[in-house]
């Protein structure tokens, strides 16, 4: 049986949030903004519990045995443009270094695709930093197109 066949979808639980920041933690751009230490801090509890009591916003983690190797966070986003079509955001989209390119991540990003779809929403939509090239190719080959410039303004 592979991994892709022993893989649960199911919502984030608060005990996940350890694993869930080692898998936002283990690229470049993660080691330097994660603070993977033992305890976390609370500042992701309290993260978590404010994405939780949100309508519309789920963390959505990909486990196989009791083990969680992947996470997304889906977001629904009602808006009036577009003849107030409502959009679904993807954000931190990882799976855990070993298991990719197993097909853990398309699994669990359908899985959100149908979330949002049953939520009315008319797109999906995310950003993807500059510098993972292996991610855009990923979400290429899942039918996401580059379709707009992504900027920032940061207050830290």
């Amino acid at each position: 049986m592979s991994d892709l066949d022993k893989l649960v979808l199911r919502p984030a639980r608060r005990e996940d949030l350890p694993a869930i920041v080692r898998l936002l933690a283990d690229d470049h751009l993660g080691a330097a903004r994660e603070a993977l230490t033992d305890p976390l801090p609370a500042s992701y509890y309290k993260a978590f519990d404010e994405i939780a009591a949100q309508p519309g916003s789920e963390l959505l983690v990909g486990e196989v045995g009791s083990e969680v190797v992947a996470c997304l966070q889906l977001m629904i986003l009602p808006g009036l443009s577009n003849q107030g079509m409502t959009r679904a955001q993807l954000e931190g989209v990882r799976v855990d270094a070993p298991l990719r390119g197993k097909g853990i991540g398309e699994k669990l990003c359908l899985y959100a695709i149908e979330r949002a779809k049953e939520r009315g929403c008319g797109v999906v939509q995310l950003t993807s930093d500059n510098s993972r090239i292996a991610a855009h190719r990923f979400y290429e080959r899942m039918g996401f197109k580059k379709s707009h410039v992504g900027m920032k303004l940061s207050f830290h």
